[in-house]
């Protein structure tokens, strides 16, 4: 492995904690011989256009400094090369991360054990998802959480999380199931009146919440939690076990595992890693392998 290391930096991560982040990842990397080269770009096309540029000029690793946004970010540059990811997760989220069994907002121990990690080339293969040419790794959401994330993108105020409690709340109030068309890889459709449906790679989005807790990276196989129709007491009463990924054993909620899904519904987008893809329907396929991750 070559000696000279990237890290991909978004200094806006978590309030200001990607900059900060940065210092000691880059002395604990050097601390362990290699050389550091440092890209933050002026917008997301322009620092995904470095971080590309590192990948094929050979660096050693890209090491994504920031949150989930970045992490996304990041596997659209290293997806299907040789070059492996490490992630220092410091953002609002950190999903990717916890799937990884990575530290998380503590970027001292993330660096070291990246340093670690590359010296003694502790580094694995995981799947992605995939949408078009767009690479997820944790979770393709749609329906009730995906319209929350609408609503919160479109306001100005209040700033950080509290927009998308207040975000929530307003879509609460406005509450109505979706007509949703559901076809897996076995050719089965399904026509269901549907809450949400969430498309795991991963098991967790939104800082934690496990919609889908039994989603494996590594078996080349989404788990796709689909919440029925119910009222807002009920998703009042249902939501807070996503935290503990017990609302899997309520009866108004459907797993299922495929490689390739199919969700279409009128009016709902679809966001992966937290990010805004487009409108559905969207085609998911999950890639056995695709990336290489730095990790313990």
């Amino acid at each position: 492995m070559t000696c000279e290391i990237t890290l991909f930096v978004n200094p806006a991560a978590g309030r200001g904690r990607g900059a900060r982040a940065a210092l000691p990842a880059a002395s604990a990397l050097r601390a362990a011989g290699y050389r550091v080269r440092t890209i933050v770009g002026q917008d997301a096309g322009d620092a995904l256009a470095r971080a590309r540029a590192a990948v094929a000029d050979g660096t050693g690793a890209l090491i994504a400094v920031g949150g989930d946004g970045l992490a996304h970010l990041a596997l659209q540059a290293v997806a299907g090369t040789d070059t492996p990811l490490g992630l220092v997760a410091v953002g609002t989220g950190n999903d990717f991360a916890r799937a990884l069994g990575l530290p998380v907002r503590d970027p001292a121990a993330a660096a070291h054990l990246i340093a670690d990690a590359l010296k003694a080339s502790r580094i694995r293969e995981v799947d992605l998802g995939r949408v078009g040419e767009r690479w997820f790794g944790t979770v393709l959401a749609s329906g009730f959480d995906s319209r929350v994330n609408d609503r919160g993108n479109r306001m100005r105020w209040p700033a950080g999380r509290a927009r998308y409690d207040l975000a929530m709340l307003a879509e609460l109030a406005a509450f109505r199931p979706f007509a949703y068309r559901i076809t897996l890889d076995d050719g089965a459709v399904r026509e269901v009146e549907a809450t949400l449906v969430a498309v795991g790679n991963g098991p967790s989005y939104g800082g934690g919440m496990r919609i889908c807790p039994g989603a494996d990276l590594a078996d080349g196989l989404f788990d796709v939690t689909v919440v029925g129709d119910c009222g807002r007491a009920t998703l009042l009463r249902v939501f807070p076990q996503v935290y503990r990924g017990t609302h899997v054993d309520h009866p108004r909620v459907t797993v299922y595992r495929a490689a390739r899904v199919e969700i279409a519904a009128e009016g709902v987008s679809g966001y992966a890693d937290g990010e805004r893809l487009a409108a559905l329907p969207l085609t998911a396929r999950c890639v056995p392998g695709a990336v290489r991750v730095v990790g313990p």
